[in-house]
């Protein structure tokens, strides 16, 4: 290894949303720009995720002639961070969020972002929330315009049979699958999509993986090159502290890559590191993260050699979720919205509104736990008729098709059952008897929870007063979100705090500078994404409050580091 193997200008640590960002706008601005990844595939959690981009006042919502006012979604997230976050961070994150999605846009055809209206903020109540939403997203894409680099994707472990993928609002359709024709409608382009896959090859993918493969065909086309297989070990500094590139294990050997304009770090952030995470919040002692596997906390850690502080390395973005046998984890989302259902902890109690928010939801199980009474795993209980007429753990409830990608059928799957996770029972005391909660206060809880879902507003923790909380409920009911629950069999799913990673990190300044404990700044360093604190504090304001905040800061950072380095403006056209 010499003094440098390579020298570029800008050094990317990672190949997430947040990370192929800021090397597009680098090398938009006539940078030299590499990224390296650890993994051998790109992408990311971004390739993991919904693929929602959470941008107020973005270009498409103006194309369609719905206005927000900067300021006004500024209070938005200050009420949500309840100080945690400057006004710095915040006011930055609110205007520079749409002017990335424009340059994005401008940049290369790749970049079509839609919204679609409908999808509310998950907080629309307060001032400066929004009942349309501000979720953008990417139309679906097929996987084959990635040429070689379609095997390098970073895919879920349980990917759907190929022609299965639905874009947001289609999934909201196909929830109400037994209310709506738009439900059956939505099923019917499932299947054919899944023959047209098998006639002509087609690999359609939506959401995460339609947004990581725009980002690497836009760098494709620009020539950005993109390293896997390639983790960084160290960062180097000058004598004065100021970041001055990085050790990159490249073909087994360690090269030392000189950044003359600045290293921006975007390796997520520690999903995977039990140990760490434990260290930091105890109550959460299995390894139930959604987050892409590699997120070992590489880039956070190396930020700390140098100086950089944290914050919020307890928090993440949690996520209630199924753990079935073979360590699969399936979101439990709307179920959550489902009338007739109810959630309870190891006293047989309700606890929250089960619909809001899963960082609320999140952090109501965290803080029962630390109480002395079990919230980590509670109970989602439902009855037969609610299972045979809602989406619940992927059960379609139609008539059983044999060899279906998903269960059907009536009953619930023998195989769940056999497994711990589902428990039927003819009566309350026999489920209690089978959660091992007290058998008096879940007959007390369900009897409470039907009279209050019989006069159609829940008293007790204000279920379905909420837009939000509306969404994936049933719109044939007065209140889309109460039901009584009839007659038995009962069920009871058995819910883990899941999380799509963690989201504490280096603190940033409003510039995605990275700072020391007395505020000065790690000259040369940035940091990005779930590599940084967030500027969503210990909330979230909508779907795609992770992935905005990563594409946007990246924007930032490319930006900083350019204006305070270089004369260059940048410009899409820009010249390498």
């Amino acid at each position: 290894m010499t003094d440098s193997d390579k020298i570029v200008d800008v050094l990317v640590v990672g190949s997430g949303a947040g990370g192929m960002t800021a090397a597009l706008v680098a090398d938009a601005s006539g940078l030299d720009t590499l990224v390296v990844e650890k993994s051998p595939q790109f992408g990311g959690s971004t390739a993991l995720s919904g693929g929602g981009i959470w941008v107020p006042g973005a270009p498409s919502q103006r194309r369609a002639g719905f206005e927000l006012r900067p300021d006004d979604v500024v209070e938005y997230i200050r009420q949500i961070t309840g100080g945690l976050v400057s006004d710095a961070r915040i006011r930055q994150y609110v205007d520079a969020a749409p002017q990335m999605m424009e340059f994005l846009e401008h940049l290369s055809p790749w970049f079509e972002f839609v919204w679609k209206p409908g999808y509310a903020d998950y907080y629309p109540e307060l001032p400066g929330g929004s009942e349309q939403g501000s979720t953008i997203n990417v139309p679906p894409i097929d996987l084959r315009k990635l040429g070689e680099d379609e095997q390098l994707l970073l895919t879920p472990l349980a990917l759907a049979p190929r022609g299965i993928w639905l874009g947001p609002k289609e999934l909201r359709s196909f929830y109400q699958v037994r209310q709506s024709w738009a439900g059956k409608a939505v099923l019917v382009k499932l299947v054919w999509r899944m023959m047209r896959a098998r006639v002509f090859g087609e690999r359609i993918a939506a959401i995460g993986q339609s947004l990581a493969a725009r980002l690497r065909l836009a760098m494709k086309d620009r020539g950005v090159p993109l390293w896997l297989n390639a983790p960084m070990t160290q960062l180097l500094t000058s004598p004065d502290g100021a970041v001055t590139g990085a050790v990159v294990v490249k073909d087994g050997q360690p090269q030392r890559i000189q950044a003359r304009r600045g290293v921006v770090l975007a390796t997520g952030g520690f999903d995977h590191d039990l140990a760490w995470r434990k260290e930091h919040l105890p109550e959460v002692d299995q390894d139930w993260s959604f987050g892409n596997p590699a997120a070992t906390g590489d880039g956070i850690r190396a930020g700390q050699q140098v100086g950089a502080d944290t914050d919020l390395l307890d928090e993440a973005w949690w996520f209630p979720a199924i753990q079935w046998p073979d360590g699969r984890m399936q979101f439990m989302l709307n179920e959550r919205m489902m009338p007739a259902q109810f959630i309870v902890n190891g006293a047989g109690k309700r606890f929250i509104n089960e619909a809001a928010p899963y960082m609320d939801f999140g952090h109501a199980m965290i803080e029962g736990q630390k109480s002395g009474v079990t919230h980590i795993p509670c109970w989602l209980i439902t009855d037969h008729r609610s299972f045979n007429r809602y989406v619940v753990a992927g059960h379609l409830p139609i008539p059983k098709i044999p060899g279906a990608p998903v269960p059907t059928g009536r009953k619930v799957p023998k195989a769940w059952l056999e497994s711990g996770v589902v428990k039927a029972a003819d009566s309350w005391d026999e489920l209690a008897a089978k959660i091992d909660v007290p058998a008096a206060q879940l007959r007390s809880t369900a009897a409470r929870f039907n009279e209050l879902a019989a006069g159609g507003h829940d008293d007790d923790f204000n279920r379905g007063d909420s837009v939000y909380d509306n969404y994936y409920g049933d719109p044939t009911l007065p209140n889309p979100n109460l039901h009584p629950l009839g007659k038995p069999p009962y069920y009871a799913f058995r819910m883990v705090l899941g999380d799509l990673g963690t989201s504490g990190g280096l603190r940033t300044d409003e510039h995605a500078r990275v700072l020391r404990s007395d505020d000065t700044v790690v000259h040369g360093l940035y940091a990005v994404g779930n590599t940084s604190a967030p500027v969503m504090g210990r909330s979230y304001a909508g779907a795609g409050a992770t992935i905005g905040p990563a594409m946007t800061f990246g924007y930032v950072a490319a930006r900083h580091l350019v204006s305070e380095s270089s004369t260059h403006s940048i410009v899409p056209g820009g010249t390498h």
